[in-house]
């Protein structure tokens, strides 16, 4: 009598839900970023800060045509995007290569890329929750009368302007240490943020700085802002975002050798 033999059973591996990975993991770096007071507090403080003392407080003059406290909104809310963006992934992804974390998170079935992704999501959160702040205070307390169609237009463009400076986070956090990241950033970011016109008006600094604004990305930023509320240096918002974007792919460019070089080091 013939028998037929049975197979056992095979289970295959469950193939993992990528987007089920990428919203837990930017729920857990929101909240990781939330918990340290150095990021979170920092990040929402200083914009806020300095716009209710010359915006709020001293500020009863014109700049460039409108009112201080509304010029100051894009000027300090593009100051804040950068604040979140360099600072969101360079000290994160410099803190966790240095400790070894991103290698172990390798090990783990999440794709390479939802840990990014993560880092800058959560960059746009607190970039997005900065501008909504200014703008609250600016129409509550400054006078500010902005329509509702111009404050969205200011928010989208200020969150969608915090994606090249998340590059550039990247590309600092592939080259800088675990505790001198900090240091590393703030030698760019205050430099670019008073050459900028972030922190002075463009038109009130020397005409050497006025020229090497131009080549930062922050001052392209900030002039995509500020003409959204009848400021700026009427120059096209093409031009701005063409050089916002060719910044992007060099700073991306940067973070890609940093992750190659890793990646030789790690075997």
């Amino acid at each position: 009598m013939a028998t037929t033999a049975v197979r056992p059973a095979v289970s295959l591996p469950m193939r993992p839900n990528v987007i089920s990975i990428c919203l837990k993991e930017t729920k857990y770096e929101f909240l990781k970023s939330l918990r340290l007071p150095m990021y979170s507090v920092s990040t929402l403080v200083f914009p806020v800060m300095f716009y209710v003392l010359f915006g709020l407080i001293m500020g009863r003059q014109m700049i460039g045509g409108i009112g201080t406290s509304t010029y100051l909104i894009p000027a300090y809310g593009t100051f804040g995007v950068m604040g979140a963006s360099l600072f969101g992934t360079a000290a994160g992804l410099a803190s966790e290569r240095g400790f070894g974390w991103l290698q172990m998170k390798k090990a783990t079935p999440m794709p390479p890329f939802a840990y990014f992704l993560a880092k800058v999501v959560m960059s746009m959160i607190f970039s997005t929750a900065d501008v909504l702040l200014l703008l609250i205070l600016g129409s509550v307390f400054g006078g500010v009368h902005l329509s509702a169609m111009v404050s969205v237009k200011l928010l989208l463009t200020l969150v969608a302007g915090s994606l090249p400076f998340c590059a550039m986070g990247l590309a600092i956090g592939y080259f800088a240490g675990p505790t001198s990241a900090p240091a590393f950033i703030n030698v760019f970011h205050l430099p670019m943020s008073f050459c900028s016109g972030l922190w002075v008006p463009i038109m009130f600094l020397p005409k050497f700085i006025q020229k090497i604004a131009i080549f930062l990305p922050s001052y392209h930023l900030s002039q995509l802002a500020l003409r959204l509320v009848g400021a700026g240096n009427g120059t096209p918002a093409r031009t701005h975002w063409e050089a916002l974007i060719g910044f992007a792919m060099i700073c991306l460019g940067i973070a890609w050798a940093g992750h190659q070089r890793d990646q030789k080091a790690n075997g």
